[in-house]
């Protein structure tokens, strides 16, 4: 019971932060968003025991010319790109690999497109528009989305899972978590659409039903996805968590890895249909 409390409030703190930070401003979004990625890179660095002062360079430079002031939209283009396929291969080694293969280069393949091209493109979601008009709401339904697949994958799981999804990665995650979690993800992405056709006149962020359909799909599929590649750097470095700064979570990493992995798919998603319509 003092486990669950300690889970919830840490989870509504966080979650707060997250959304205050989100609606102040673009510099607030930005600068929170940082500080995170910060800590989640420096998590991620230990569990590839790699040292590097590199990394964090790299990561503030991706955010002030890919993510707050794009020096070039083919850069973009480009990471999004490297950053598919580098997220593909990691898949790749979690379902046909006993280990996913950490020599020195390949470290820095994935800090810089699987984890700071992660929070890049977190950050480039809520300006997905033709005028690069910073949107709070569209990444606020975005981590909703991401929340309730979480929520609904754990509750399902714990009361009815009987099936293990990938039992030699993850012993707590089964097929019904999985579906929940998924079911949890369409349940949330109809009501935001809702919410957001009520209030039409508040929200500018008409997107069909449909797109928030496939968001959900694409946030469940590949949260989840993200969630297994974490769990095997982890069963890799021999740890239960990431860190230790979310009581009852664990870190950052065991927190963020569902939307790291997911953005650039999201964002791949919302540049297509933008381009189309």
């Amino acid at each position: 019971m003092k486990e669950t409390l300690v889970r919830t409030l840490s989870g509504v703190l966080y979650i707060s932060i997250i959304i205050i930070a989100m609606f102040t401003s673009r510099e607030w979004f930005m600068g929170l968003f940082f500080i995170l990625a910060v800590i989640t890179l420096s998590e991620y660095l230990k569990l590839v025991h790699l040292t590097s002062y590199l990394a964090y360079f790299l990561l503030a430079a991706g955010f002030y010319f890919l993510s707050y002031n794009v020096f070039d939209d083919n850069a973009i283009y480009l990471l999004l790109i490297l950053s598919g396929f580098v997220n593909l291969f990691l898949l790749k080694d979690v379902l046909w690999t006993s280990k996913i293969p950490m020599f020195e280069k390949k470290k820095y393949i994935t800090v810089v497109f699987y984890i700071i091209s992660g929070f890049v493109f977190l950050t480039l979601i809520p300006v997905m528009n033709i005028d690069g008009r910073f949107m709070p709401e569209l990444i606020v339904a975005v981590f909703i989305l991401v929340w309730s697949n979480d929520t609904f994958a754990y509750l399902i799981g714990k009361n009815f899972g009987k099936h293990k999804l990938l039992e030699r990665i993850s012993p707590k995650k089964t097929i019904e978590g999985f579906i929940g979690g998924m079911a949890g993800a369409l349940l949330a992405g109809y009501i935001i659409f809702k919410v957001l056709e009520h209030y039409s006149q508040l929200y500018a962020l008409e997107y069909p039903l449909w797109m928030w359909i496939v968001m959900a799909l694409i946030v469940a599929i590949f949260g989840t996805i993200g969630d297994l590649i974490q769990s095997k750097f982890k069963r890799q470095a021999g740890v239960k968590d990431s860190g230790i700064i979310m009581p009852g979570h664990g870190g950052l990493y065991d927190r963020l890895d569902s939307i790291i992995y997911a953005s650039p798919f999201v964002y791949a998603f919302l540049l297509i249909v933008d381009n189309v319509s």
